[in-house]
Parts: structure tokens; sequence; C-alpha cells
């Protein structure tokens, strides 16, 4: 059965490539807004599943994957950065601490329906207003939540990880790996 992944991300795509997986990509644009109130967790795996299901309903008789990753400090969720203010921020609120990075995934089929997410913590060292400064400027924060990329430039400041590392980069494999297994997808 062909997997849909449903995402542009070029790190989730590269993730799964080398995890061995074929797929094709459809990317499912729907707007990604938090309710008020609503746990990180719960909007993370919330926003899988409608990636999911607008794409499936195009996708019959496929199997189509579908995740979104945040970064949570003091409750706060943190996704991608409007501008470079609000990167800034980010980074700020990052700097010296632990946070957390928790992807939703969502697994779509005729027979089934299957939302997990995956949580690691990630440890950051204490930023200068230099390195903000100067990271911001390469334009690596601009796309990734949190206002980082584990696996770029960013990674000469993550201290500590405890979890999942491509869950950080933006799709727990191992989690996926054990989902498609478990409905006999691959």
């Amino acid at each position: 059965m062909p997997i849909v992944l449903a995402s542009t991300s070029p790190r989730r795509q590269e993730l799964l490539k080398n995890a061995g997986l074929e797929f094709v990509v459809k990317p499912a644009n729907i707007p990604e807004v938090r309710h008020e109130g609503e746990p990180p967790q719960a909007f993370a795996e919330r926003m899988a599943k409608e990636k999911a299901g607008a794409i499936w309903a195009a996708a019959k008789n496929e199997c189509v994957l579908a995740a979104d990753t945040i970064v949570v400090v003091d409750d706060l969720v943190l996704g991608k950065p409007e501008d470079e203010a609000d990167a800034t921020r980010m980074l700020r609120l990052l700097s010296g601490r632990k946070h957390e990075v928790l992807t939703g995934v969502c697994l779509l089929e005729n027979d089934f329906e299957d939302v997990r997410s995956e949580i690691t913590a990630v440890y950051f060292s204490a930023l200068s207003e230099s390195d903000i400064r100067s990271y911001i400027a390469s334009g690596e924060p601009m796309d990734k939540a949190g206002a980082y990329a584990i696996q770029g430039a960013a990674s000469r400041w993550i201290s500590k990880i405890e979890g999942d590392y491509s869950n950080v980069v933006g799709l727990p494999v191992a989690l996926v790996l054990q989902m498609l297994r478990e409905h006999e997808v691959i």
C-alpha cells in the first residue's frame, strides 16, 4: 500500500528516506491554530490528525502519514516563528533551559486512524545576544518549530537530549515504523 506523506518538510522526507521507506508527498495546507486552553500534546495530535484527514479525503486506498512538531517551554507552545522578532523571543526563552519537543503523528487508512505522540527533552546552553542575532541572520530558524534546527548550526547549543533524536528533527522514526508495522503497512 502506498504511503502518502502529508508534509513538504525536507527534514521529514529525509528521515523517511533514511529509514528505507518509499512514499509520495502530498502537502496538507491547513491553518495551525491552537484552541484556547488546549494542552500542547492534544494540539500536536489534533494538527497531525487534521493534516492526515485533509489529504486522505482525496487519497483513499492509500495510507496517509501526517505529523506536527511543536516546542514546549513553560507550557508555552512555540511553533514556527512569524518573523525575526518572534525567533529572537523564542531563542531567549530556550536559552540555558530544558524544553520539550513534541510531535503528534497520525496514520490514516481506510480501516484505521492511529494518533500518537512522542516527547523528547532538549537542554539548551545559554545563548548570548550575539549568538541569537547571528543565528537568526543565517535564516535557519525561520521555518523551524522553536526557531532552531538540532541538525543544523543550533547543534552547538544542545548540551543533552532525553529521548528520540529524530523526533527533534521533525519525525519520531521509531514510533512511525512501529505504527506502520502494527497496521501491516510495511
